[in-house]
């Protein structure tokens, strides 16, 4: 799938009209689609556009005015009063909403892995609404009963596990009765693992295979894990609009503070948009909106401390405090947010920019004859 740029003559970003998704040279799927969107009750609300190489579905201007007004869609779920996290079909509806407000437009080969992304990007926001993890830094564990490890191919499944059971088992108290040590960006890394793990179970096999052989001798992480199975949308040239997300993507909100972003584990936040308004928290159940994530982030500038060996720490309890009395504070509330709703600065950067990143990440396709996705064998 291309995230491709879509460029419009009406004026500033926040007043462009939804690029929407595109579905390449493909008449039948577009008409599949055109039926889904029927059976959801949004097709009367989509301007469709057939060209020669592709059609366009997008959102009309007056339900972009309406609902996603500025491409903010973290209110598109309470605007509507869907039940994102009760409903199946209501969270559907909302990240097809939010596809079809998308300022660049997002491009399919076909229908059928529009659907895949569509399931995908489901099973990454309930994986992430149902984890809850140990925060660590440099420790970590996996249940032994699937995971054994070595330092040079770092936590592995055994031979025969289920990948699908291995990953809900190390990351949702909820089947495995215990919380488990992980960093903030592996932990994503294991949500997406799952999201598309339980995907390629069902529609894929032999991908699905390759990907858990891979896992029993390999795991894949960090930039490999990026490259294998990630597409970035958005840069610091073209930055994504401050307040469009898509429920499914991984987020980095930065730590604009030089300081505190010195303390290991708090140079920014990475965590899922899950739809409803809701940013994942991984450390319990009060999950994040724009502004507590926002405010919490702030506020890690004061809860700095130096240890007994001379490093920096961070005292959450502090943080915790300071960001609840600014959450009461309307006028404090709305000089903190504004600070922090700018763009980020660049690397090595902290001038006068906040926590937002430029760009958001999703997965690549997975089905069978179009899939993008590339198991390596080493």
């Amino acid at each position: 799938m291309i995230f491709a740029e879509q460029e419009h003559k009406d004026g500033a970003r926040a007043n462009r009209r939804a690029a929407g998704i595109r579905i390449i040279a493909n008449p039948g799927s577009a008409q599949a689609f055109q039926d889904h969107l029927e059976a959801l009750d949004l097709l009367r609300h989509v301007a469709i556009n057939e060209h020669a190489d592709a059609t366009s579905f997008a959102l009309n201007d007056e339900q972009m005015l309406a609902w996603i007004p500025g491409f903010d869609t973290t209110k598109l779920s309470a605007t509507l009063k869907l039940d994102s996290f009760g409903s199946a079909q209501d969270f559907e509806r909302e990240t097809l909403l939010a596809m079809l407000a998308a300022p660049r437009s997002f491009d399919f080969p076909n229908y059928d892995e529009l659907a895949a992304a569509l399931r995908i990007r489901r099973n990454i926001a309930w994986a992430a609404y149902r984890t809850q993890l140990a925060f660590g830094t440099s420790a970590a564990e996996r249940p032994s009963e699937y995971w054994t490890y070595d330092e040079d191919t770092s936590f592995t499944i055994l031979p025969g596990k289920s990948l699908v059971t291995a990953l809900k088992t190390a990351t949702q108290p909820d089947v495995s009765g215990k919380l488990y040590s992980f960093s903030c960006y592996r932990a994503t890394e294991y949500v997406i693992l799952l999201g598309i793990a339980e995907e390629l179970a069902e529609h894929n096999p032999p991908l699905y295979q390759a990907l858990s052989r891979r896992w029993e001798r390999r795991a894949i992480m960090s930039g490999l894990f990026h490259e294998v199975f990630l597409r970035e949308y958005g840069s610091l040239a073209e930055p994504i609009p401050p307040a469009y997300y898509v429920p499914g993507d991984r987020v980095w909100f930065r730590n604009p503070d030089a300081y505190s972003s010195d303390v290991s584990g708090f140079e920014g936040s990475w965590v899922f948009y899950m739809g409803g308004g809701l940013f994942s928290n991984f450390w319990n159940r009060q999950h994040f909106t724009m502004q507590t994530k926002c405010v919490e982030i702030f506020h890690w500038r004061d809860g700095v401390y130096t240890d007994a060996n001379g490093d920096l720490r961070m005292n959450e309890d502090i943080v915790a405090e300071r960001a609840h009395a600014t959450l009461a504070d309307p006028e404090k509330c709305a000089r903190v947010m504004a600070a922090m709703m700018k763009l980020r600065d660049g690397p090595g950067i902290y001038e006068d920019g906040g926590c937002i990143d430029a760009s958001r990440e999703f997965p690549l396709q997975v089905c069978p004859g179009t899939a993008e996705i590339r198991i390596p064998e080493a």
